[in-house]
């Protein structure tokens, strides 16, 4: 054994290397143990062997480490959350049969809606407090700014696998509500604002108790549906996933169908119970404005705290406030037609046509998001994001998923709206009777609207996105405002030739 090993290290017994292991040993060793002058050899053998035991102790360590560091990176892996889940693959049928129920629920919403203000119109805060009207389209454009924002931020999360594990989704849902309380907070306030300065312009009249009373209604309208909204939006997107749903098909338009409704009756009852207050506990309104407004430094700190919305809070201010203002261009020609009474028809179908354009426009937006999330972040992969504006044919005939898309979603407008007219005709809302001619040009001005509006949208998401800028985030307003502008424009437009060209009902005005 000892020959055996003395053959196999010879350089290190005769090196320098070979007399430190043997001298250090025999210095540091007591006296009784140190071997003969003559037993070189075996002593040399014993340390070779101790040498051999330690090596081996040593690799058995290093493997036990590696193992413990491996099994430490899998728990971090775990904790970081599984793979992204693979995108869901989608024909034309399972496009269109995802987005035909919301599609419906939204339009029906939209058409009672229009209901709701055809009743509280005569109530009396809505006629000795006139502003109140022009609060109306800012709120119910809410919807298209937060709500439809939101689904499309937790819906694009939810398909890139960023709310798979518990703690991803605790802090992606807490981040997402509380940066919608501030900016619903925020625009509600502004909306009041304009709504005064528009209601004073005209007429030349102020008033701090109507201004006051404006401002509470306005702020805890927008807070309490915004709320609302969210919540039910966090739950449809989660049962969509469990479902094997695409959240991108379903949980914008539920939004917008139920945020109609319900935000302009919340607006009804809330401006209704504290105009009531008015004149004996005038202490109400302020106090309500002010507490809404002072819980905003708490939605902000917990809006930090995520970083998924924390360049919303602090970039995401300009689309809001920018489609709020397109949005009264839209209510500003609403109100300059309607004031006509030849033209007072138009009113009950103003929410419907721009309802579903918006809707529509929506569920496009966040899927193109989505399919560019999926490739990397916003600027990071240029070759998605076309510098130039993109051609009709390659937006609506490609044969890409997101031109099958944009011919569904397009080819839904018809029999959707014709459904949509049916139900107001038997709830005998609008005073326009449908007669064939007003049927085709309501059909053009609506097929015009969401043309326009899907083409807009593969331009304008794969822009923001070669600028860096997330179209979740920022496209939305932008675009269900111009569907307000351009479907309330093109819904003017056409009653002013159905009246040019004599088709003049003799309800028309009643």
């Amino acid at each position: 054994m000892a020959s055996k090993l003395e053959q196999q290290e010879p350089p290190q017994a005769n090196g320098a290397a070979a007399g430190q292991c043997a001298a250090g040993p025999e210095r540091g060793r007591p006296a009784e143990l140190r071997g003969p002058q003559g037993g070189g050899a075996e002593a040399e053998a014993l340390l070779l062997e101790s040498r051999a035991n330690a090596k081996g102790v040593r690799e058995e360590d290093a493997l036990l480490e590696n193992g413990s560091q491996s099994n430490e990176s899998d728990d971090t892996s775990t904790e970081r959350g599984a793979e992204p889940s693979p995108p869901l693959k989608e024909t034309s049928f399972s496009i269109g049969l995802q987005v035909l129920f919301p599609f419906l629920l939204a339009g029906f919403g939209t058409v009672a809606a229009g209901m709701v203000l055809d009743v509280v119109q005569h109530w009396d805060v809505f006629k000795y407090v006139t502003e109140v009207f022009i609060l109306v389209p800012a709120l119910l454009g809410l919807k298209g700014n937060l709500e439809m924002t939101l689904a499309s931020r937790l819906s694009t999360a939810a398909n890139i696998g960023q709310m798979d594990t518990p703690k991803e989704l605790w802090k992606m849902i807490t981040g997402n509500m509380a940066l919608i309380q501030v900016q619903a907070t925020v625009v509600g306030f502004l909306a009041s604002i304009a709504a005064v300065v528009f209601g004073w312009i005209p007429d030349g009249h102020f008033s701090l108790e109507h201004a006051v009373l404006l401002c509470a209604s306005s702020v805890a309208t927008a807070f309490i549906a915004s709320l609302l909204l969210g919540l039910v939006m966090v739950g449809v997107i989660l049962g969509s996933r469990r479902m094997g749903i695409n959240p991108d098909n379903v949980a914008t338009p539920i939004a917008a169908s139920l945020g109609d409704l319900l935000t302009l009756a919340l607006l009804s009852g809330i401006s209704w119970g504290l105009y009531r207050e008015l004149e004996s506990k005038a202490y109400v309104n302020p106090l309500v404005c002010a507490f809404f407004i002072s819980l905003l430094p708490l939605w902000v700190v917990v809006a930090k705290r995520s970083s998924a919305t924390r360049e919303v809070l602090y970039s995401g201010w300009e689309p809001v406030i920018i489609a709020m203002a397109i949005s009264s261009v839209g209510g500003l020609i609403l109100d300059r037609t309607v004031s006509d009474p030849n033209f007072a028809g138009m009113a009950v179908f103003t929410p419907v046509i721009n309802g579903v354009g918006g809707n529509l426009v929506a569920v496009q937006a966040s899927r193109i998001s989505t399919y560019l999330h999926m490739s990397g972040e916003p600027g990071g992969s240029p070759g998605t994001a076309p510098r130039r504006c993109p051609s009709p044919c390659s937006t609506f005939f490609s044969p890409d998923v997101n031109s099958r898309s944009a011919r569904v979603l397009f080819l839904l407008v018809v029999p959707g709206h014709l459904v949509f007219l049916y139900t107001i005709s038997s709830m005998q809302g609008g005073h326009t009777t449908l007669t064939l001619i007003f049927i085709v040009f309501y059909m053009t001005a609506a097929l015009l609207q969401v043309l326009i509006l899907l083409y807009i949208a593969d331009w304008m998401v794969h822009w923001m996105w070669g600028r860096h800028l997330d179209p979740d985030n920022f496209s939305i307003p932008y675009l269900t405002a111009l569907g307000d502008l351009i479907g309330t424009g093109l819904l003017a437009l056409s009653f002013h030739v159905l009246w040019l060209i004599g088709d003049r009902d003799s309800d028309v005005g009643d």
